[in-house]
């Protein structure tokens, strides 16, 4: 997520669901397990959004939505915290190959404090089938100008390149993603948590209905 593992490195199983109106407005939900350490309970999280998206005539693409970050199976004891839920709202604007997104939260991982993303993504056709995947991205905010001992790196940019191939029904990208935080930007990246080590990863997805 944004060049950190929620994971603690491990691997990730993920699906979603989507519906869509001929108006452009859509709803959908998404889901991930992950792995905040033993101060945290909870493994799952559950994202719900919604939006509007559309295309000029001219081929200018455009997407605005909500998205809802919640943490079902979290819940605080006297010995682990619970993961807070909290909102982010986005606006995107594609042509071509290149997309720029822009999220902002009032309340971001639950801090109180505002959080801004800035992202490009752009993707490119290869010869035999190939693609090629850019991105980077940039996290900025109060949010991270946190006094909070845990995280010790400010603002910080993330980037990511892959190149992807479609295989009969599925989808497949191995990319490296990396950033411009210390490794241990976090004191939990020991234990592999909130990690921000550059690595390699590779991903297969595929749509229903085949």
């Amino acid at each position: 997520f944004r060049g950190m593992s929620l994971s603690a490195k491990d691997p990730a199983l993920q699906g979603s669901i989507d519906w869509a109106a001929e108006s452009g407005f859509y709803v959908g939900a998404w889901g991930s397990n992950i792995d905040y350490g033993d101060d945290y309970d909870g493994n799952i999280e559950l994202d719900l959004y919604a939006g509007f998206a559309g295309e000029t005539e001219a081929g200018l693409g455009w997407d605005v939505g909500l998205v809802w970050y919640l943490y079902p199976d979290s819940s605080s004891s006297a010995t682990r915290d619970e993961i807070a839920d909290y909102p982010e709202i986005y606006g995107a604007l594609s042509y071509k190959w290149f997309e720029f997104k822009q999220w902002y939260s009032n309340d971001l991982s639950g801090t109180d404090e505002d959080g801004f993303y800035t992202e490009g993504n752009a993707s490119f056709e290869l010869p035999a089938g190939f693609a090629l995947n850019l991105h980077l991205g940039y996290s900025f905010g109060d949010a991270f100008e946190s006094s909070d001992p845990d995280f010790k790196d400010s603002e910080y940019m993330d980037y990511s390149i892959g190149v992807g191939y479609t295989l009969g029904n599925f989808d497949l990208e191995l990319k490296w993603v990396d950033n411009d935080l210390d490794d241990d930007a976090f004191l939990y990246s020991e234990d592999d948590v909130f990690n921000t080590e550059g690595r390699v990863i590779f991903g297969v997805s595929t749509t229903f209905p085949w």
